[in-house]
């Protein structure tokens, strides 16, 4: 590995060290190189999000993902970048052969928040939720490795079941940013309306709506399960710590009885740490 290369890989896995998100804390199971490869990988959707989060406006941010895309893009095409993290992303994509379009499936579903703010259908939602979290599913199974084409569908799942977690504990904050990302053909099943999400309002009728939203949910992590089988086994540690922690952070969704207008769910360290060291010990290879 020649020096500047090695520094790239250096620069990402600081960006997802600092982070210190849910996911970080599984990447510490990896061997050195998969680990190396996973930073790389969220070094790349930080960024994405920081250009969206970051922009004056969804104008602004679509032409800003619209300009990091070429410099992705030129990156897997062997061309120098001026992000020096791209350098690590483009050797971890041929070394693994990952496919380049889930990298644009991404960002096309980062773009989406630019001009979407509502979902009428579940499907029209669960396109969303494929594209920014399946598509990162995706990326990562050939890092974790697998053998057969059988853990497409689990993978994809685990993506749906952790994006449709954020969506719930997310409720509140959405809505200060005028965006709802559960289905309106949900909220008029159970008699909830968009005001009364917008106004913050935890009726009865949004607790029973909500508590559907968390039943489906856990059916996408009941429909990943298997994908814990299908990786090779000295990845299904990282797996594991992943899936437990979001799915820990969905239990907590529920316990508190979906009060999510009131404060922000979150599992505190020593919940995560907890989780964590409980599913690697028993998924360690």
């Amino acid at each position: 590995m020649t020096v500047i290369l090695e520094e790239s890989y250096r620069l990402c896995c600081d960006q997802a060290r600092r982070a210190g998100t849910n996911f970080y804390i599984s990447f510490r199971a990896l061997s050195p190189a998969k680990y190396r490869a996973m930073c790389a990988v969220y070094a790349f959707m930080r960024r994405s999000d920081d250009i969206a989060d970051d922009a004056g406006s969804p104008a602004a941010a679509s032409e800003g993902l619209r300009a990091w895309r070429e410099q992705v893009d030129a990156a897997f095409n062997g061309s120098q970048s001026t992000d020096p993290t791209l350098l690590a992303l483009a050797d971890t994509v041929k070394q693994y052969r990952i496919p380049v379009r889930h990298f644009h499936d991404v960002l096309d579903g980062t773009d989406m928040d630019q001009s979407v703010t509502r979902y009428e259908t579940f499907d029209e939602l669960y396109r969303y939720c494929y594209r920014v979290a399946s598509c990162v599913g995706l990326i990562v199974l050939p890092i974790f490795g697998y053998e057969d084409d059988s853990a497409l569908a689990p993978a994809e799942a685990c993506g749906i079941a952790f994006q449709l977690t954020n969506i719930l504990r997310d409720v509140k904050e959405d809505a200060q940013r005028d965006r709802i990302y559960l289905p309106l053909e949900d909220l008029r099943r159970f008699g909830v309306s968009e005001a009364d999400i917008m106004n913050q309002r935890a009726t009865t009728q949004f607790t029973a709506m909500m508590k559907f939203q968390a039943d489906r949910a856990r059916d996408y992590y009941n429909r990943a399960q298997p994908l814990l089988g299908l990786i090779t086994p000295d990845s299904r540690a990282t797996l594991a710590v992943m899936i437990a922690v979001y799915s820990a952070l969905l239990d907590k969704i529920v316990a508190r009885q979906y009060a999510v207008f009131d404060q922000r769910v979150r599992l505190s360290r020593p919940e995560k740490l907890w989780v964590a060291a409980r599913s690697w010990w028993r998924y360690r290879s």
